[in-house]
């Protein structure tokens, strides 16, 4: 090493496992022959996990840091030559994950060393590394001394053809388990075929979820124990002991980039049925004599209190909750009626004689309009032909009199039969028929217009 005779990180008593909570302490030791210019000395203890799609890959793909404290035990100088020890120590965080270490991740927890040396010398580190172990109390997990049961149902097919069917069940005696305690598995197996099944096998199974972009599944069997199959049409009860090995802790929370779970796989070689019991591994084992922790339920509003009434004052009582007001049932709509039929005229109709008996002449009424004495006692002049012109322009001859041209005029001393007789004649319109012209029919529109 040079100037550098002896780097080195000692941990006291030599302690390599830690527990989240504890304190580490330890002492650097440092041995030149020759002074060494530097800009500091620093102690760094530090946790980590990365990741990696690729097997034994340490260029990670995704990393998370659990902690880093650093602290500086020299300053800026020149480091004398010969023998230099300078102790440390660190708090270890109360939450840590358990160090692990895999194909396509790890987690890594080390204490490292630094001398920053001037620009364009050597730098100089060294790292030591130790585990930290995680408590999991079974204790706390719910239903941690449920058994963990399921059942599946598969068909038995032999040459494409269906045969039948089996039923397979099993359960554990309890949910959780740590290093060194018997793993109890119950199964039962009903055959509806014609045909015998396969061996059964229960394995103690670990599963380890790398979470990258693509999380990666690593699947090993950790114990496993086998049984005999079962005849066609017949049922029966298998029972085997599984002995747990020395574990990886379960991971209990979400999101970390390192999931390690658990489960009992039951399956039957032939045909391919199969099912898994989840379970839990811990290093605090299940007391049977502590109640299991319930699930978490969220709490109920609490009743709202009335106010205690003043003395002399009686005390108010909330009306009742009513129930809310039920919705009419819904009748089905009625068809909307026909228009009755319109005539084209309407006659008109005298009102009831009894309606209006005050008005007189109501009860005599006939329907027709009566004639004003003006009517009666007027004549009418002869309506000229002008009237009835069919264009502007159009004109027609003053058509003379019946009586003549010498016939006098109405006069008072007329007697009332002529009278009579002239005014039914006046009032009549003209007899275009009888009378001489026109004979021409009347004109186009166009001739009226060249008029």
């Amino acid at each position: 090493m040079g100037k550098l005779q002896e780097f080195e990180i000692t941990i006291n008593n030599n302690k390599t496992v830690y527990s989240p909570g504890e304190s580490l302490s330890g002492t650097l030791k440092i041995s030149i022959a020759q002074p060494i210019q530097c800009k500091a000395i620093k102690v760094n203890c530090q946790g980590f996990c990365g990741v990696t799609s690729k097997s034994n890959d340490t260029d990670w793909t995704e990393e998370e840091q659990y902690f880093s404290s650093s602290v500086s035990i020299a300053d800026k100088g020149t480091l004398k030559d010969g023998e230099h020890s300078f102790p440390f120590k660190f708090l270890l965080p109360a939450a840590a994950p358990t160090s692990f270490e895999g194909p396509y991740g790890q987690i890594i927890y080390r204490v490292r060393a630094f001398i920053d040396t001037p620009r364009f010398a050597k730098d100089y580190k060294i790292e030591k590394p130790f585990s930290m172990k995680n408590t999991v109390n079974l204790n706390e997990i719910p239903g941690i001394q449920e058994p963990s049961s399921s059942s599946v149902t598969k068909n038995f097919s032999y040459m494409l053809v269906k045969n039948g069917t089996v039923v397979l069940k099993a359960k554990s005696d309890m949910r959780g388990y740590i290093a060194g305690e018997i793993i109890k598995v119950f199964a039962e197996i009903e055959n509806k075929s014609d045909k015998s099944t396969g061996h059964v096998v229960a394995s103690l199974m670990q599963k380890v979820t790398y979470n990258t972009k693509k999380p990666t599944y690593d699947l090993r069997a950790v114990a496993e124990v086998e049984g005999p199959g079962v005849k066609g049409g017949q049922k029966t009860e298998w029972k085997e002991q599984i002995i747990v090995p020395s574990l990886h802790l379960s991971t209990l929370t979400d999101g970390n980039l390192i999931q390690i779970c658990y489960y009992i796989q039951v399956y039957l070689k032939y045909p391919e049925v199969s099912l898994t019991l989840p379970i839990y591994i811990g290093n605090i084992a299940v007391d049977p004599t502590l109640p299991s922790p319930s699930r978490a339920v969220p709490p109920m509003p609490a009743p709202r209190n009335n106010p205690t009434p003043a003395p002399g004052l009686s005390p108010v009582v909330a009306p009742a909750e009513s129930a809310p007001p039920s919705l009419p049932p819904r009748t089905t709509p009625k068809p909307a009626p026909k228009p009755r039929p319109r005539s084209s005229y309407t006659s008109p109709s005298a009102p009831p004689s009894d309606l209006y008996p005050e008005l007189p002449g109501v009860a005599n009424y006939n329907g027709e309009m009566p004639k004003s004495p003006l009517h009666e006692s007027s004549s009418q002049a002869p309506v000229s032909p002008n009237a009835f012109s069919y264009a502007p322009g159009l004109s027609f001859r003053q058509r003379q009199s019946s009586l003549g041209p010498s016939a006098p005029p109405f006069s008072s001393s007329t007697s009332p039969e002529d009278t009579n007789q002239m005014s039914s004649s006046a009032s009549l319109p003209p007899n275009y028929r009888s009378s001489a012209y026109p004979h021409e029919p009347p004109p186009s529109y166009e001739d009226s217009c060249n008029i």
